[in-house]
């Protein structure tokens, strides 16, 4: 036998110490102790009263250390109900971008990570001073111009999105269980996470890969895990559990919390029980119809459970779920989920520590799925612990909860770097009025930042190791649209026209804001643009009526036998190479009219 484990489960309602002694691959449990917390100390997973709890983790230490020798050294988890998930969506224009990237990809995914921390922190006046772990992110799907798409590596359109569902761990709640630790002068030997831990025993890697749901069902909150494709994709909590069963036998049956709760784990097991009610009258309800009365709660429960696992799980519900937890043994709690994700009932099981492989219990201790988290985080806090790593950004060193492999984009996130430090800001845009038309014009796209890992080109996605350096390399800003009244027109340019031997030349005519202008004039936002060219014969006519021209005056005048007369004008004709044309004939530059 090795040195003995010691563990402790921090939980809502009780703080569970537990030890292990290791033989190879196998484990096996010499003792247990659990104490319940003199107070609410303890809400949401969060230590409120670090005091409180860490009187009550100091008496399980001294009790254990009477049987098992000094204690110094302990594993604990980050309780699962501390997670917090967001989704978070980012879309960038990308009509005038070459193909899309894979960086581009990374750096949209890091934005819409930042985007559901910030909806975070903003959410909840509570957490709005925390700072954040992301300790994973999931990509639920990509969209092009609006559309959900595979993947959007060397697509070109309009605009790209990604929306993802984003985990995060609150700093507050580990620098709280050190602060409990050293108070009860105990040092962290390592440190897991619930569900992490729950899955370490229950779920081996080769299983992984599938679609399956692990609920811990505690007293305060019920603690959600989704795994597929070889990974823990999902973290959630459901801030309903086993007290509710509790509280609604209380209301219904005028009962004190510990008589409820006593007579909640006995429904399991007896036919009829017995009811002692606070004005000390007994009564004898046989258990189905204790059963009924609490079945709504039940139902609620599972309801809240389900949707979780299916919002977690992109909406759909998993392969199978498994219960732990004493939770988990509420009457038709199993039966309830499986209908609510309309499941087959042997696809929703409570699973104790029947199911831990390699794992003995001392036969003074009783067994049940209460006790699959504690176990776990002894053993999984052994075999996979999580360390803090530092690293430099900018010349910044900060610290990192390794939860999983670290990368750039974690650390970027840990230092707030903001969407826009890595894309150059695109410069502003203006709208005009050209010829009684909106017309919009961009600014230039920013160009993308520079990530030096260690002194060599990097991306988001890079692997990170303690002692790293990494410097975030601003990119440029994109400049301010600008343009002329000549950028605006294809052709803008005089037009030439002989017409019977005269040759006139006709200018655009330009008017910004009412007042004539050049085509080199630099164009402002809001400016209203008119704009006429000679484009026919009836344009080129038209301008010449304007400046008085005697060439379409077919008036004159006759004297016959002294007397002067005006006959009736003739219509005008015109010629362009001898061929009859129009007033509606297009004009180019040098043509010569008859």
């Amino acid at each position: 036998m090795g040195s003995p484990l010691f563990a402790l489960d921090i939980g809502t309602r009780a703080v569970v110490g537990i030890i292990l002694e290791q033989s190879g691959e196998n484990y096996h449990v010499t003792d247990l102790l659990s104490i319940e917390h003199k107070e609410r100390s303890m809400i949401d997973g969060q230590i409120h009263n670090i005091l409180s709890v860490a009187s009550v983790v100091q008496e399980i230490k001294e009790k254990l250390e009477q049987q098992h020798g000094p204690l110094k050294r302990v594993s604990v988890a980050a309780a699962g109900r501390a997670l917090k998930t967001a989704a978070g969506s980012i879309t960038v224009d990308i009509s005038e971008r070459s193909l899309i990237s894979t960086e581009d990809i990374n750096q949209l995914e890091l934005a819409a990570v930042q985007q559901a921390q910030q909806k975070l922190i903003t959410s909840d006046p509570l957490t709005h001073h925390n700072e954040y772990y992301c300790v994973g992110y999931s990509v639920l799907h990509y969209k092009l111009d609006h559309e959900k798409i595979g993947d959007l590596i060397d697509q070109t359109g309009r605009h790209a999105s990604v929306e993802v569902i984003a985990t995060f761990l609150p700093q507050v709640v580990v620098e709280s269980l050190l602060a409990t630790l050293k108070r009860a002068e105990l040092e962290m030997e390592a440190l897991t996470l619930e569900p992490i831990a729950a899955i370490q025993v229950l779920i081996p890697p080769s299983m992984r890969r599938l679609n399956v749901a692990l609920v811990d069902v505690g007293a305060g909150t019920s603690d959600i895990a989704i795994t597929d494709q070889n990974t823990v994709i999902a973290y959630g909590m459901v801030p309903l559990a086993g007290d509710e069963i509790t509280e609604a036998l209380s209301n219904e049956y005028l009962l004190g919390f510990p008589m409820a709760e006593s007579i909640k784990r006995s429904l399991t097991s007896s036919k009829e029980v017995t009811i002692t009610d606070i004005l000390g009258f007994d009564q004898h309800v046989a258990t189905t119809e204790v059963l009924n009365t609490i079945h709504p709660t039940v139902e609620q429960l599972a309801n809240a459970i389900a949707s979780e696992i299916q919002r977690l799980n992109q909406g759909c519900s998993p392969k199978a779920v498994i219960l732990v937890g004493g939770g988990s043994l509420t009457p038709r709690l199993s039966q309830e989920i499986s209908k609510h994700l309309e499941l087959p009932e042997n696809r929703v099981a409570i699973r104790g520590l029947e199911a831990l492989s390699g794992v003995s219990l001392e036969k003074t201790l009783e067994p049940s799925p209460a006790l699959v988290t504690p176990i776990g985080i002894a053993i999984a806090a052994k075999r996979a612990p999580i360390h803090y790593m530092s690293v430099a950004v900018n010349n910044k060193t900060v610290r990192l909860f390794e939860l999983k492999e670290m990368t750039v984009g974690d650390a970027l996130l840990t230092t707030h770097t903001g969407a826009e430090q890595l894309y150059g800001k695109p410069g502003h845009g203006m709208t005009i009025s050209v010829n009684g038309h909106d017309l919009t014009i961009p600014g230039e796209h920013g160009t993308p930042s520079t990530i030096i890992l260690n002194g060599k080109p990097a991306n988001t996605k890079d692997a990170i190791s303690n002692g790293d350096r990494i410097e975030l390399i601003a990119g440029k800003d994109g400049a301010d649209a600008s343009a002329t009244i000549h950028d605006l027109f294809e052709e803008l340019e005089p037009i030439h026209i002989t017409i019977n031997d005269k040759m006139y030349r006709f200018e655009p005519d330009i008017f910004v804001n009412g007042k004539r202008q050049q085509a080199d004039c630099q164009i402002q936002d809001r400016d209203e643009i008119v704009v006429s060219q000679v484009r026919t014969l009836g344009d080129a006519l038209k301008r010449m009526e304007a400046k008085n021209s005697a060439l379409l005056d077919q008036r004159f005048t006759l004297l016959v036998n002294g007397k002067r007369m005006m006959p009736n004008s003739r219509p005008v004709r015109f010629f362009m190479k001898g061929i009859p044309i129009n007033k509606s004939q297009k004009l180019s530059d040098s043509d010569v009219i008859t």
